[in-house]
């Protein structure tokens, strides 16, 4: 199977909590970020707000070790399953990025 990244170059990788399978964070790899999160073991992002490459952890202390990386049926997103090396995901300290029910968003 051939990987389907968007017209920028991205592919969405879901990240998921391989002890408890809470899903924690959304993330867009390119194929650089790809290959060195293979290659170190910890994930690494594109960040899409900064236009840059975005060690997850490297600022925080809160790294992603790799467990596995599943590709979907379609090849254009991927699931990877970490083990948190900290005590959050999320920048605002909570340890997934869904935490806020929808009744609570304006709109």
């Amino acid at each position: 199977m051939e990987l389907r990244y968007n017209a920028q170059g991205l592919i969405p990788a879901v990240i998921q909590d391989d002890e408890t399978d809470a899903v924690l964070m959304l993330g867009y790899m390119n194929d650089d970020t790809l290959r060195r999160t293979r290659e170190i073991g910890q994930v690494v992002f594109w960040s899409r707000s900064r236009q840059e490459v975005w060690h997850k952890g490297a600022t925080s202390g809160d790294y992603l070790a790799v467990r596995s990386i599943s590709v979907d049926c379609e090849g254009n997103s991927l699931l990877v399953r970490v083990r948190m090396l900290g005590k959050a995901v999320c920048h605002t300290g909570a340890r997934t990025c869904y935490f806020t029910d929808i009744d609570q968003v304006a709109g």
